[in-house]
This record gives structure tokens, C-alpha cells and sequence, in this order.
């Protein structure tokens, strides 16, 4: 399948019904009205490109960080474990041309250049904050997830390199 695109054996063609419309796919599944492929088949549709940009780890920070108040790029900087300046500018510069971020240049020697949420910033946070209370309230059940895989991981790759008949 090509990345991003409904391009597989069973559905050559690209096409996909209207929204809503029942459809099968090489995996046999009709997924109805929460049809996961909607956002990569709408040659109009940005939403992926949106979800990739606002998802990425940086973004999620400074959107956070910037919730009810103003940053200057040093102070997010600083507050950003790990981001480098090149990063926090492409990212800053990304979320103001999504109109997420508001710059503001104060003209002062030097210059003050200051960062906000924009009003729709300010909603995206809200739905930012309602993943980070759910990781906040699930990060124990995950945690004791990842540690079961890991263990029947270990046990496998244990059994796989004692090679065929060990044990028997």
C-alpha cells in the first residue's frame, strides 16, 4: 500500500465512497461512518497534514507552555527540554502560519519578541489537555502493559535462541 493514499490490491483504484458509505476493504472491514482512510482520500483535505503538524512532540509542548500566557522565545526555549533553536523556530514559525500562535515584535532595542495562544490555539489546548488527563490517569495501566509485553517479549526471544527442540 502507498503511504498515504488507498492505493492497495483491493482498492486500486483510490476511491472511496462518499462519508458514510459502507465500504470493504483488503482487510474485509467496513468501517462505516468512522471510516479511518476518510482523511487521506479528500484531494481537498488537509486534516492529516494538520493532525501531523499539531501532534508532533514539539508542538504539543509549546502549545501547552503557552496556555494563558505569553512566552518569549528564550523562556520556551529554556521551559523545552531537548529542542534546539532551529526546532523551536521552524515550530513557532509552523504554528503561527496554522494561526495557532500569535508572534508579537515589540519594537525596543533589542528587539522583544513575544509568543500566545491565538483564540483558536486556545481551543486546541483544551483538547491537548483532555490527552494529557487521560495519559495522567491511564500512565499506570500502560506502564504495566509495556512491562507484560516486554517480559512475553524476552520469554520468546529466550525460547528462540535456545533453538528448535530446546526444552523438549
Amino acid at each position: 500500500m502507498e503511504e498515504g493514499t488507498l492505493k492497495s490490491p483491493s482498492n486500486s483504484g483510490g476511491t472511496v465512497p462518499p462519508h458514510g458509505a459502507a465500504q470493504e476493504y483488503g482487510n474485509g472491514l467496513d468501517y462505516g461512518d468512522a471510516d479511518p482512510f476518510q482523511w487521506d482520500t479528500r484531494e481537498d483535505c488537509q486534516v492529516r497534514q494538520i493532525l501531523d503538524r499539531i501532534a508532533d512532540k514539539w508542538s504539543l509542548l509549546v502549545i501547552a507552555l503557552l496556555d494563558q500566557r505569553r512566552l518569549r522565545f528564550t523562556e520556551l526555549r529554556r521551559e523545552i527540554d531537548g529542542i534546539s533553536q532551529r526546532m523551536l523556530t521552524v515550530t513557532l514559525r509552523q504554528l503561527e502560519r496554522d494561526g495557532l500562535v500569535q508572534r508579537t515584535v515589540h519594537p525596543v532595542v533589542p528587539p522583544r519578541v513575544e509568543y500566545e495562544l491565538t483564540p483558536l490555539g486556545g481551543t486546541l489546548h483544551h483538547t491537548i489537555q483532555s490527552l494529557v488527563t487521560w495519559t495522567e490517569e491511564h500512565q499506570n495501566e500502560i506502564a504495566a502493559a509495556r512491562s507484560s509485553y516486554d517480559a512475553r517479549a524476552n520469554d520468546a526471544g529466550a525460547g528462540a535462541a535456545a533453538g528448535p527442540g530446546a526444552g523438549a
